[in-house]
């Protein structure tokens, strides 16, 4: 009975490795809805046009300035990387000698007196890398927060359900409001620190899981 127990206290990490298994993850910021605060009722306003708290420009178009404005992102994203290395040594030596004559002994005594070396050394190699990555969709995000130097600190996300799947997209970055296109628009490739997923849930996601008897098989394995 010890010998089982044993048995089962060695096998538990290798279970809870196999079954806690997700995958590379993205770290993505927090997706969850802006709860924007009501302005207190009791604040006076002065009777100017220009208000700090909620300014927005008479003669422009709407664009995301606040936290809670959303923001239409067009991603565009396409990398694509290829390195290439060759690599050729040749080296190569020759060795020759004999002996003619000494002093007291025939010259025919040395007919055999040679001595050859010859060495080589070749060595090629070649390496292709090769990558390529495109994404292409819309999603509208939120703005999460202003940075003092004005900069949006964004965060959304999509959820479609269709039968027993479900594909989400997740997005983050920080725009720069000098970036947003007219229409309250601006391209991924103009936003910095993003943070791009997509993933689904379901029968196809578990589809091309490994399953989980497999990965405690391969947690295990010393290779």
């Amino acid at each position: 009975m010890l010998r089982i127990v044993r048995l089962w206290l060695l096998a538990a990490p290798a279970l809870l490795a196999g079954c806690v298994w997700l995958g590379p993850r993205v770290q993505m910021a927090d997706t969850a809805p802006v709860l924007v605060a009501a302005p207190p009722q009791n604040v006076a306003h002065n009777g100017s046009i220009f208000q700090a708290v909620s300014y927005r420009p008479l003669f422009e178009d709407h664009r995301a300035r606040l936290a809670g404005d959303t923001l239409t992102v067009q991603i565009i994203e396409k990398v694509s990387a290829t390195q290439k290395s060759t690599s050729t040594v040749d080296k190569g030596g020759t060795l020759s000698a004999s002996i003619t004559a000494l002093p007291g002994v025939r010259p025919s005594a040395f007919a055999r007196a040679t001595a050859d070396a010859t060495s080589g050394n070749n060595f090629a190699g070649k390496g292709t890398t090769e990558s390529s990555n495109d994404f292409s969709g819309t999603i509208t995000v939120v703005v999460r927060s202003v940075l003092p130097n004005g900069h949006l600190l964004i965060a959304g996300e999509k959820q479609i359900g269709v039968n027993e799947n479900v594909d989400v997209l997740r997005f983050s970055g920080q725009v720069d409001p000098r970036a947003i296109q007219p229409g309250n628009s601006i391209t991924s490739s103009a936003i910095a620190n993003v943070r791009l997923e997509q993933r689904g849930r379901g029968q196809q996601a578990e589809a091309q899981a490994i399953g989980w008897l497999s990965r405690i098989f391969l947690s295990v394995m010393p290779i």
